[in-house]
């Protein structure tokens, strides 16, 4: 887990936390094709205000000093055959590569990402392709935090987005929180072709499609489906697939006996 520095007493954003949190991006917003894997290159990165005026006068040189990082990274990847903490779906060595001919990484201001904290939106490409989905990652609360992918329009961030409940898990990517703003979330591994919200890095015992989670927008109550093969429990309860079944407001969701996922709704 990457930390910001602690500086005077007050929580600082490092160049290196920055760094670190774009190689995660990167990491996870991997996009698997028969022969290859692409890997975000474009990135938005917002920041505090404060950090962002403090940063100014050496964004140049972080960019540059990203752009050197994220190339190691594929270059050590390619050399690996993969990473091996993100397990990937398809067996046998893929290339490794970007769809840009550079990183392109901008550094913005955003008066809603905390201080001291860094939020990076990506994409595969400059222009956003039918299919593409870009991936969302944050530093809050010193914790990485992986939410959903970003629509393909560039504006991304909305003031009034709300946040409806969270999810606090660890698989083989580490610890994380997942933070709900939309009214379905599908849990699995995912894959090619198929995209699912909250992406779990486990064994094939978690389902690529493996359960769903479904809000009523007129009464905020939540609903879990389980959808897999191996089973969901919801408290210690093993669901019934295809049933839903009300989640209390807070509740403990194994998936699989692979991975707990800790559910809390937000008032």
């Amino acid at each position: 887990m990457v930390q910001p520095e602690q500086a005077l007493g007050e929580s600082k954003l490092s160049g290196q936390t920055i760094i670190g949190e774009l190689l995660r991006n990167m990491d996870l917003g991997r996009f698997e094709l028969a022969y290859s894997v692409l890997l975000p290159c474009v990135f938005c990165v917002y920041l505090h205000p404060e950090d962002h005026a403090r940063l100014q006068g050496v964004m140049d040189l972080i960019v540059e000093d990203a752009s050197r990082a994220l190339r190691s990274r594929v270059s050590e990847l390619n050399r690996r055959g993969g990473n091996p903490v993100l397990r990937r779906a398809s067996k046998g060595t893929k290339e490794f590569k970007i769809a840009c001919r550079d990183w392109i990484i901008d550094l913005l201001p955003d008066p809603e990402v905390p201080a001291g904290n860094v939020e990076i939106h990506s994409e595969l490409a400059e222009i956003a392709q039918p299919g593409y989905r870009g991936v969302k990652t944050t530093l809050t609360g010193r914790e990485p935090t992986v939410t959903s992918p970003r629509p393909a329009s560039t504006e991304t961030r909305r003031a009034s987005e709300r946040v409806y409940a969270e999810v606090h898990y660890e698989d083989e990517s580490g610890p994380q929180t997942y933070l709900i703003t939309q009214n379905e979330v599908r849990v699995g591994r995912g894959g090619d072709h198929l995209h699912v919200d909250l992406v779990l890095y486990a064994s094939d015992e978690v389902s690529r499609d493996h359960l769903l989670l479904r809000r009523d927008s007129a009464t905020g109550r939540f609903v879990i489906v389980d959808q897999s093969t191996n089973g969901t429990w919801l408290d210690g309860r093993r669901l019934k697939r295809g049933v839903e079944e009300i989640l209390p407001e807070q509740a403990q969701i194994k998936v699989a006996e692979v991975v707990n996922l800790a559910f809390e709704i937000r008032r």
